[in-house]
């Protein structure tokens, strides 16, 4: 082999081209984590948040947008944005050659759950505080939202023919399905048929339920309705 004087050429060339390469990845790698080499000069939002908390939303950026344009961790930007309440998603990309653009989605708002946290308008429950009026949603498990979200749709639906509106939905650990409505009046629906049953009370509504309210002195009277009744239903004060 060190007879061999063209592939001895072409060791030699081998070697020179690899130590340019490496001086050349660790020029470039220092250069590109120095946080002078195209620092960040801001970070702009696409839309202006409406519940998010604006004060947090900066502490998180002051304390997760560090490094330069190449080096700041997104994803770990993005998961610890995701944890301010209001949040749902978060987008984030980079804008050559010293920006960030960040997209948040808010949680809308649908109901309550439990009593403790909020529901949106995609049946997930959430942790926030909010003093806007909403209707209530019981249930078991916060698995059990997006069903009944999906479930109070419907129902309120089919109620807007009398102008009522539905104020509190209940799943039961059993899956029957219990409504209270803007009158204070609570309809049990069972757990079969419910979409059915709720039709009959609407039809029936104007001449029975509250024709007996006004037997005792107003519509409102009527506070209870077993609609789980094969060809009836029964109604208590």
């Amino acid at each position: 082999m060190w007879d061999n004087a063209p592939l001895l050429r072409n060791i030699a060339n081998a070697l020179v081209s690899g130590s340019v390469l490496a001086l050349l990845y660790g020029a470039v790698h220092h250069t590109v984590h120095r946080s002078e080499t195209l620092p960040l000069r801001g970070v702009q939002l696409e839309a202006a948040p409406q519940r998010i908390d604006t004060l947090a939303l900066r502490q998180v950026l002051r304390s997760e947008a560090g490094g330069n344009f190449f080096t700041v961790d997104i994803e770990r930007l993005r998961q610890s944005l995701e944890k301010l309440p209001w949040v749902r998603s978060v987008s984030i990309r980079r804008e050559f050659p010293d920006r960030l653009m960040l997209s948040l989605e808010e949680h809308q708002p649908l109901a309550r759950w439990n009593h403790s946290a909020l529901v949106n308008t995609h049946g997930e429950v959430f942790d926030a505080e909010s003093a806007q009026p909403l209707p209530d949603f019981i249930g078991q498990q916060t698995g059990d939202a997006g069903e009944i979200a999906q479930r109070y749709g419907e129902f309120d639906r089919q109620l807007a023919a009398l102008k009522l509106r539905v104020a509190q939905i209940a799943l039961t650990p059993r899956h029957a399905w219990q409504l209270r409505l803007s009158n204070g009046m609570v309809l049990e629906l069972g757990h079969e048929d419910m979409q059915q049953r709720l039709a009959r009370f609407v039809t029936v509504y104007p001449y029975s339920v509250a024709i007996a309210g006004q037997d005792t002195g107003g519509g409102d009277q009527v506070k209870y309705v077993d609609l789980r009744y094969r060809n009836g239903f029964a109604i208590r004060g």
